[in-house]
């Protein structure tokens, strides 16, 4: 006879998808402020500034959230911040070089 297997996922199983998704969103960003930069602002732009502090506090509040869950420590929530920093920082060097230490 069929059925169907019903697998109730784990707490770690959980904890790492929360993790991934919160990869996932900040990796959107990453893709979002890389379009505007290469198509139509300058990172001093209000519109472009407007964008990026809206993305990154909602993506803070996910991580917030996240944390409060026991989803995800808080350090792991830092660690996603830091390395979307990272990344933005190394995009702007890419495709700011001159505008980059003003």
């Amino acid at each position: 006879m069929g059925g169907y297997t019903l697998t109730i996922p784990t707490e770690a199983d959980l904890n790492e998808k929360a993790l991934r998704l919160l990869r996932e969103d900040a990796k959107k960003i990453e893709q979002l402020i890389a379009v505007q930069l290469e198509n139509l602002t300058l990172p001093k732009c209000p519109l472009y500034e407007e964008v990026l502090d809206t993305q990154m506090f909602g993506l803070s509040r996910e991580i917030d959230f996240a944390v409060r869950l026991g989803m995800i420590t808080r350090e792991q929530g830092q660690q996603v911040i830091l390395d979307l920093e990272k990344k933005l920082a190394d995009l702007y060097a890419t495709l700011l070089p001159s505008s980059v230490g003003e």
